[in-house]
């Protein structure tokens, strides 16, 4: 893909951006003194790394390359990727974004096992861990593949040795400054990415000599269906909003950023800014893959390489570095942030509860402690697991299966009965799990049953609660 004379050069750069980000967080690991400052950047990140933050895990490397190589192959209608994860965000800000900052500022809480134990009692802590961690410790471990996947295709390496580099840069740089140094990194690594896909989006589009040009380019190789909005199915649809739509609700990381924004004003400016830089972000990959299919005239067999032949036919060597650094920065800005969000669960649900000292230097060392185990896990993962594709399938399944409906109804009700919580949670993600391992029968996605099969449970089992609880009238 690229010469030695280019690849000695982009690897230069790509080293030295390496070694920034590890001093970036060496900084921090100074500043860094207790259990919050370092699972929830002490509860007091400003706007604008908030921001930033929410944009770089929005945006990951799966949207950037994910998503362009979608709007190549698909054209317009696969705007709905970002638009999925936008519409249930949306639901999110509006419906619970204050009461999971209240509940959270009110009881000290790190993680979403806090809330579920707090609502349905310590044993709820398991299931949420299981299906918290076998999402994290997969999606965490594709983030080492995907750096190894880059470094591979820029500059030769063994997709081994990728892994090996990957795994060292997240590990050190997570372990020495926590989410503190996460979010400000990503105020750096957002503004990075986000300018670049807008500056690739106007030189191809320059290139292409406009909205005229790029319209008559479409007819001229029957590609009008291209520029059509609604060039995806009801399933395809369904899918993208029960999956990565509906998983916006019960993540960590974002739940994790609710509570450590200094307040809730904060937050949800925040949070609002964020998600509209986020899908317009998103919006414009696809619009860069569309416009490829329609007039770079790339002809490539793995649409997958589509970022890297945009670059590379519409831009001078040094910005086709700076382009490696933003794809770099897109993956990374979204890794350390699952990464944090999935050694916390292990410090706070697993560790914590059993440490007979609960000074803060000691819950500091053992969160420390906690991202190096992870590391091990989804490196683990990512050298042995032929498909770990298929086990981030799995764990968000059993997210939005076992979490979803349990979790948004005792945001909203009260009287929840812990019970039919704790049933809808395991029922819930066992019939996930159980319909994957089974290979999808009937082609459906895990979520398509074990999530309306939590919901009955949840319903069946509050309404029992609820004529127990009835008062008996006499006769």
């Amino acid at each position: 893909m690229f010469d030695a004379t280019e690849r000695w050069i982009l690897g230069v750069v790509v080293a030295v951006c390496f070694f920034l980000l590890i001093g970036y967080a060496a900084y921090f690991y100074r500043l860094t003194k207790t259990y919050a400052d370092y699972n929830l950047a002490g509860r007091s990140a400003s706007l604008f790394p908030m921001i930033l933050t929410i944009v770089g895990t929005a945006i990951g490397g799966s949207v950037l390359l994910g998503a362009m190589s979608q709007g190549y192959v698909g054209g317009l209608g696969q705007i709905w990727l970002p638009g999925s994860f936008t519409v249930t965000s949306i639901l999110l800000a509006v419906f619970f974004l204050r009461r999971i900052r209240e509940v959270g500022e009110q009881h000290d809480m790190v993680s979403i096992a806090d809330f579920t134990a707090l609502r349905f009692g310590d044993r709820a802590r398991i299931p949420t861990i299981v299906s918290i961690l076998c999402a994290y410790c997969a999606i965490t471990g594709m983030q080492f593949v995907a750096i190894a996947s880059i470094l591979h295709l820029v500059f030769g390496l063994s997709v081994t040795a990728g892994i090996l580099i990957a795994w060292l840069l997240l590990t050190l740089k997570t372990y020495l400054g926590g989410l503190k140094a996460v979010i400000w990194s990503d105020a750096v690594l957002g503004t990075l990415q986000t300018v670049a896909v807008i500056v690739l989006l106007a030189v191809v589009y320059l290139r292409l000599g406009g909205w005229g040009e790029i319209e008559r380019l479409a007819a001229a190789g029957g590609q009008r269906d291209m520029l059509q909005f609604g060039g995806i199915t009801l399933q395809e649809l369904a899918v993208l909003f029960l999956t990565i739509g509906a998983y916006q609700f019960v993540r960590q990381d974002l739940w994790q950023r609710i509570w450590a924004a200094k307040s809730l004003a904060t937050i949800r400016w925040a949070y609002w800014i964020g998600l509209t830089v986020a899908f317009l972000t998103g919006a414009v990959v696809v619009v860069l893959g569309v416009l490829a299919a329609i007039g770079l005239d790339l002809d490539l067999a793995d649409p997958g390489l589509v970022y890297y032949a945009i670059i590379q036919e519409v831009l001078p060597l040094p910005l086709v570095a700076l382009m490696i650094v933003a794809l770099l920065s897109t993956v990374i800005s979204c890794a350390d942030s699952f990464f944090i969000a999935g050694a916390s669960s292990i410090a706070n649900d697993i560790i914590r509860p059993r440490l007979k000292r609960t000074d803060e230097r000691t819950l500091l060392r053992y969160s420390r402690l906690s991202v190096v185990l992870m590391s091990l896990i989804a490196l683990a993962l990512a050298l042995y697991l032929p498909n770990l594709v298929q086990m981030w399938i799995l764990g968000s399944a059993m997210l939005v299966s076992g979490l979803l409906a349990p979790v948004l109804a005792a945001l909203i009700w009260p009287r929840l009965s812990p019970r039919a919580g704790l049933a809808s949670m395991w029922i819930g993600l066992l019939t996930a799990l159980l319909w994957q391992v089974a290979g999808q029968p009937l082609g459906w996605h895990p979520v398509f049953i074990g999530l309306p099969v939590s919901i009955l449970v949840l319903a069946a089992g509050s309404l029992i609660a609820a004529r127990a609880a009835a008062p008996v009238r006499a006769t």
